[in-house]
Order: C-alpha cells, then sequence, then structure tokens
C-alpha cells in the first residue's frame, strides 16, 4: 500500500492543530508524527533540518519530491492549493482569504499567545506581570472584537464557505478560555464557535495527537496549569 503524500509533524497547541484540521476536513489521507515538547524534540537536529525555526508544525509532502513546508499558515495556504479544497478561485476572495490569515497570523495568535504565556506560563513560574497580562488580554478581547464584527450576518470569514481562514482562526479564537478572554456579548462570534464545533472533521481533528480540553476551559483547570506550566517553565526568563 502507498504512503500518503503528506506526512505531518505536529503537537496539540493552536497552530498544531491548523493542518490536522484541514487534513481531516479534507478527507486526505496522511501520516502523523508526534512532537514532543517535554523532551524539545522540536529543537532536535533531525528536526530543524526540515524546520530551521524549531517549531511546529511541518508537512512533507512526499507526493512532491519530498518538499517540506513550515509556518502553519503557509501549510495551510499549499494544502488548500495542492487539494483544491476551502480557497476559492475567485481573485478577490482569495485575497479576502489571505487577508483575514494574516489577520489571524499577525494578531489573534500573536496577542492571544501572550495572553496565554504571561498567565499560563511566566505567572506560575514566579513571573507574576500585572501590567503584561492586561495588555495582551485587551488586545485580545479588541481583536476578537473585529471577528465579531466580521462574522455579523456571515457564516464564515470569508465567501459563504469554510475557507482555510476559518480554519486559521478558530483555534486560536475558540481557546479564550485558556487566554482568559471574555466574549460576552460577541455573539456572532459565539455563533460561529458553535458552527464551526460542530463540524465532526474538526472535532477528529482536535484529538490528534491528543486532545486538551482544558483550552477550551472543560478540564480541571489547576491540573493541567500545574502540568502545563512545569512543562514550559525553561521558557521564563529570570
Amino acid at each position: 500500500m502507498p504512503q500518503p503524500d503528506i506526512h505531518l509533524f505536529t503537537a496539540s497547541t493552536m497552530n498544531g492543530w491548523k493542518p490536522t484540521i484541514f487534513l481531516e476536513e479534507a478527507g486526505v489521507d496522511y501520516d502523523l508524527t508526534p512532537i514532543d515538547f517535554s523532551t524539545k524534540e522540536q529543537k532536535s537536529d533531525w528536526y530543524m533540518k526540515l524546520n530551521p525555526n524549531g517549531r511546529i508544525p511541518t508537512i512533507v509532502d512526499r507526493g512532491n519530491s519530498d518538499f517540506v513546508v513550515f509556518e502553519s499558515g503557509a501549510i495551510l495556504w499549499y494544502l488548500a492549493e495542492k487539494y483544491g479544497q476551502f480557497l476559492s478561485a475567485n481573485p478577490d476572495l482569495k485575497s479576502e482569504t489571505l487577508q483575514w490569515i494574516m489577520f489571524q497570523m499577525g494578531g489573534i495568535g500573536p496577542m492571544m499567545g501572550q495572553a496565554m504565556y504571561f498567565q499560563r506560563i511566566a505567572a506560575p513560574n514566579g513571573q507574576e506581570e500585572p501590567f503584561s497580562i492586561q495588555r495582551y488580554v485587551d488586545e485580545s478581547r479588541r481583536l476578537l472584537e473585529v471577528l465579531n464584527g466580521r462574522l455579523k450576518g456571515r457564516e464564515f470569514l470569508v465567501g459563504d464557505s469554510f475557507s482555510i481562514a476559518d480554519i486559521a482562526t478558530y483555534p486560536w479564537a475558540r481557546a479564550y478560555p485558556w487566554a482568559k478572554v471574555s466574549i460576552d456579548g460577541l455573539d456572532h462570534l459565539a455563533a460561529w464557535f458553535e458552527r464551526i464545533d460542530a463540524r465532526p472533521g474538526v472535532q477528529r481533528a482536535l484529538q490528534k495527537p491528543k486532545p486538551v480540553p482544558a483550552f477550551w476551559g472543560d478540564a480541571d483547570d489547576a491540573e493541567f496549569l500545574k502540568e502545563n506550566a512545569g512543562r514550559f517553565s525553561s521558557d521564563v526568563k529570570t
């Protein structure tokens, strides 16, 4: 039996789930290799040869002479073009899709990531910085308000169908409980979450490599918080 074209290297993080969601939603067969953060496998020599930034995810396309793609947004774009799914051929809609992916990559991801870092990693490891926490929580809320406005009167971020703009944005925005960002009053955003939550491919993807229900606010917060903070304690500079 031939190997699948796509070999995905990833972990259970907001960026790490993006290609998994695409592949599950698209019905594409793929191989998955989990990357173990606890052993800093993402910094290993073999992995750094694939991804010089030492981050996840990364894909290798065996069907394209083992072509390597890293950076989650670039991976989504590559997969969308390869499989002709979740990206409109209409030039204007294609541009809108790119714009909203850039919005996620340059705004939602970094800001919510910092809100998570200062509250879930730095603070439990003795680096409590209230100003930084408030700064990133407030900016994350502002960005979610932008999403809420965009989703007024529409089901998806671009056009009339599910796209890689939704795939890129959902794992980050949906983790608002982990970032401790309120979505009170953001009814259009909340309805979008419900629509994406209901997609079977999305739910399958969120189980791989393993589910992390704490990100969505459904797990014992104290237990997972301690584990997570300990796993990344070396990232806290003193």
